[in-house]
């Protein structure tokens, strides 16, 4: 390789997702045809100039789709304009297209029959598009919505030096210009007031970019308690490049970054060990975040409880499996939409445990909905939470999950 390539190779743009098959785009191409073409249909002589106003809302919210496609990610971290800007209108646009377009066709193939296809199709586009619209502004209105909830872990023949230990979780912060300082700066208040003896950070610190590590760093290091701070790695943190984002952590901020090592924690003459695994996305590659739970819980001294912190609420069996009393998870949000009086949340269809807590045996797992969000600005029943865990000696293992209050 010659020297004049070199430099062009060593600034190539991370890579946050493999190459996408040709096929994708062409099914991809389909889609909008057919989404696109079905609204463009309806409001053509309704709206004034109605090609070109859906042309060009068609292009403003596709061309950031395809090059995040074909660059597989950003590259560099983008600034608040591009995100709020470009990334938001993308969003929310891509989650009504399907819904719009289908609606609008289905009214046509209602009112063909009758002479009223475009009527129909006019009606029935309008008004799901309005119920959308109304749906997206709850959920904006509930994404600014944090409160705080207590939950009770009793723990069979838990020493009792540790009865009364009380735990915040933080979770699925996703730091980056969609969360406003001031927010950040209320929940590290909340949080301290609570008066925590440890303090857990389950995963998805950032949104997918290292750089936003530094943006809150001086925020996150006021964060403390007597029994220390601790982070460890979830999936967009995987994908900001675990190893620049703990390497930042650590410079910046006085927590305990923990993957696939475990801490042991003095209260009341009694040891709890603190253990962190790593993430699913980084598959096995434990150098890199990935998963290793016998790494993670080697060190832990015979005898001794052991609250794990996972991200992935999936690695609870397996920690389950060794014994680990309760184990603190995230990454679900609880699908960010949540019906909690019935036990379902947009996540319930693809995960075993989605939201909420669970026991087995003499392990309980606790998930948490986040303190951020993903995406858009969005939360309805998943409200953003900041966990207050307090641990209990007992003859049974049990949780109990009580109500929330609003942190503000």
């Amino acid at each position: 390789m010659s020297s004049r390539t070199a430099p062009a190779l060593a600034t190539k743009p991370r890579r946050n997702f493999p190459p996408v098959p040709a096929r994708a785009y062409a099914y991809l191409a389909l889609y909008f045809v057919a989404t696109w073409g079905t609204i463009l249909s309806l409001a053509n002589g309704v709206l004034p100039g109605a090609p070109l106003w859906i042309g060009a809302l068609a292009t403003f919210t596709i061309l950031p789709l395809l090059l995040l496609l074909i660059r597989g990610g950003f590259g560099a971290a983008p600034g608040s304009a591009y995100r709020l800007w470009v990334l938001r209108p993308f969003w929310y646009v891509q989650l009504m297209l399907p819904f719009v377009a289908i609606a609008g066709a289905v009214g046509a193939a209602v009112g063909a029959p009758f002479g009223t296809a475009l009527v129909g199709g006019r009606i029935v586009a309008g008004t799901v598009a309005v119920l959308l619209a109304l749906f997206l502004l709850a959920g904006y209105i509930g994404s600014r919505r944090l409160v705080v909830r207590n939950v009770t872990a009793e723990i069979a023949n838990l020493p009792a030096g540790l009865d009364g230990t009380r735990i915040v979780q933080l979770s699925d912060l996703h730091i980056g210009p969609h969360l406003p300082a001031a927010r950040f700066e209320r929940i590290v208040s909340t949080v301290q007031s609570l008066e925590p003896d440890l303090i857990a950070i389950t995963g998805d610190l950032v949104d997918d970019h290292a750089e936003d590590t530094d943006r809150y760093a001086d925020a996150v290091g006021m964060l403390d308690a007597p029994l220390g701070v601790y982070v460890i790695a979830g999936n967009h943190d995987v994908y900001a490049g675990w190893n620049n984002v703990a390497r930042r952590l650590k410079e910046r901020v006085g927590s305990h970054v923990l993957v696939n090592q475990s801490r042991t924690v003095t209260r009341g003459g009694a040891t709890l060990a603190v253990a962190g695994t790593g993430d699913p996305a980084a598959g096995n590659d434990a150098a890199n975040g990935g998963v290793d739970i016998t790494a993670t819980l080697e060190q832990v001294p015979a005898g001794v409880p052991v609250l794990a912190l996972a991200h992935n609420p999936a690695l609870w069996p397996a920690l389950a499996q060794r014994g680990v009393a309760l184990t603190l998870s995230g990454h679900t949000h609880w699908g960010q939409f949540a019906l909690p009086g019935l036990g379902w949340s947009m996540a319930s269809p693809f995960l075993e445990h989605a939201m909420g807590g669970h026991a087995t045996g003499n392990s309980l797992l606790y998930i948490n909905p986040g303190t951020g969000y993903w995406g858009i600005p969005f939360r309805l029943g998943a409200w953003s939470e900041i966990t207050q865990v307090t641990l209990r000696t007992a003859a049974a293992t049990r949780i109990e999950v009580g109500d929330t209050r609003n942190a503000w």
